[in-house]
């Protein structure tokens, strides 16, 4: 393995592990229909850089295992970051890149209403308004004003 490789194998295993523990410290309010999970505000890195993305779905997969809906979250909700964090790096403009994880609430708002019987919109509705608050109202602005360090952007990149 050359120094390139282990250079990202090492910023993606410390992107998971903040990811997972930053969500995991704050539960249960990262777990359930109503939740405000900190730990999101990481998935505008991909904004940055496409290379966060292995670590910020395997930060999303490992945080899964501690939630209370068992290891279906796991694969659903690792599944609906991926897409966000995909949709993200594709994104030309960071506001719109922040509302990525919101519209993609639609599949764990499914997993809600297949586990719980809750009604689907109404779960959709509860993690879509957890992650707008936290990735676009909190998230934007942040990214907003480290993006206008050119420095830290730099240093951000993964490259």
């Amino acid at each position: 393995m050359n120094k390139i490789d282990t250079k990202f194998l090492v910023k993606t295993a410390m992107i998971a592990a903040i990811y997972a523990v930053c969500t995991v410290a704050i539960a249960p309010l990262s777990f359930g229909a109503i939740q405000f999970r900190f730990s999101e505000i990481l998935v505008l890195l991909a904004f940055l850089d496409k290379d966060y993305i292995p670590g910020l779905v395997l930060g999303c997969a490992i945080a899964n295992l501690f939630s209370p809906l068992g290891l279906i979250d796991v694969f659903v909700g690792s599944f609906a970051t991926f897409l966000s964090v995909y949709m993200i790096s594709k994104s030309k403009s960071l506001f719109v890149a922040s509302l990525w994880p919101t519209l993609n609430c639609v599949f764990v708002g499914a997993e809600l209403y297949f586990i719980t019987k809750m009604p689907f919109i109404l779960t959709t509705l509860q993690v879509a308004l957890g992650e707008f608050v936290v990735v676009t109202l909190i998230g934007f602005p942040v990214f907003k004003v480290l993006m206008n360090n050119e420095r830290l952007t730099n240093l951000l990149k993964l490259k």
